[in-house]
């Protein structure tokens, strides 16, 4: 599913909306209450195109920026190889790496869902399984934060307007600056948001960590998603304040959310 743009591809099918998704913005807001004004996990870490200047991948790039940003964070870093990405691709939709056959795009549940009951395919272990996911509003700002900082990144769709598929890699999105035909939707896009500001969200797409204002996020996402990764984050704690009460408290609020939040996923199963 190519983007009308040379190395660039799109391929985020729209939403499928499941009245069992557990929605996970009340949740957080009742165990992790407090927002810092910041939190960037992104910087630093290298990101790749993970195939998706050739394929429709993007719902697995994503995947495959989580991982990095979260082991990053972890100080075991894992990237994993364009091959798997791919694979994981072949093995949720039904796509050929051999031939490019089947290439079109993803529905983001089907992705969530075959991650967290099947698993997706990890370099020295048998799979990834997610433990839990949960919708969140995209107009929901304090909830993208709070799954942010503390759950290390969310998954969201977004519909993409043809300008910015004319921007350079790494340049701000920015629905105020585009007109025109510039507004015209191009089609479906998966990203991984990984930090934010006061003013806006960071976020991997196509290799390059990019920054957009919460404004234009809230205009232009269909979709998002905090993910729950007992493999890859739950050990970590420099997502919670430095100050030992504090972060205990913190610590103790996150550990009723992972309960509740993982056996409300099990209900759903």
């Amino acid at each position: 599913m190519s983007a009308p743009f040379t190395g660039r591809c799109l391929g985020k099918r729209p939403p499928r909306h499941d009245p069992r998704t557990y929605r996970l913005a009340p949740l957080l807001a009742e165990k992790l209450p407090a927002i810092p004004a910041s939190k960037d996990w992104s910087a630093g870490v290298p990101y790749q195109m993970w195939g998706n200047d050739r394929y429709g991948c993007c719902a697995f790039a994503a995947y495959a920026a989580l991982v990095a940003t979260w082991t990053q964070a972890a100080q075991a870093l894992v990237v994993l190889a364009t091959t798997t990405v791919l694979t994981a691709y072949a093995d949720v939709t039904g796509f050929d790496p051999a031939t490019g056959a089947n290439d079109n795009g993803t529905v983001l549940l089907d992705e969530l869902n075959y991650w967290r009951r099947t698993g997706l395919p990890r370099p020295g272990q048998t799979l990834d399984v997610l433990t839990a996911y949960g919708s969140i509003p995209p107009s929901d700002e304090d909830g993208l934060k709070r799954a942010i900082c503390y759950l290390g990144g969310v998954l969201a769709g977004v519909v993409m307007p043809k300008g910015f598929l004319s921007l350079g890699l790494g340049e701000t999105w920015d629905l105020d600056r585009l007109s025109g035909d510039e507004l015209t939707p191009a089609g479906g896009h998966a990203i991984a948001l990984v930090g934010y500001t006061v003013e806006g969200v960071f976020f991997n797409t196509w290799g390059t960590r990019t920054f957009m204002p919460w404004s234009t996020f809230a205009a232009i996402a269909d979709e998002a998603y905090g993910l729950l990764s007992r493999e890859n984050w739950l050990t970590y704690s420099r997502s919670f304040p430095r100050r030992r009460r504090v972060r205990r408290a913190r610590e103790r609020a996150a550990g009723s959310l992972i309960v509740t939040f993982s056996d409300q996923n099990q209900v759903n199963r």
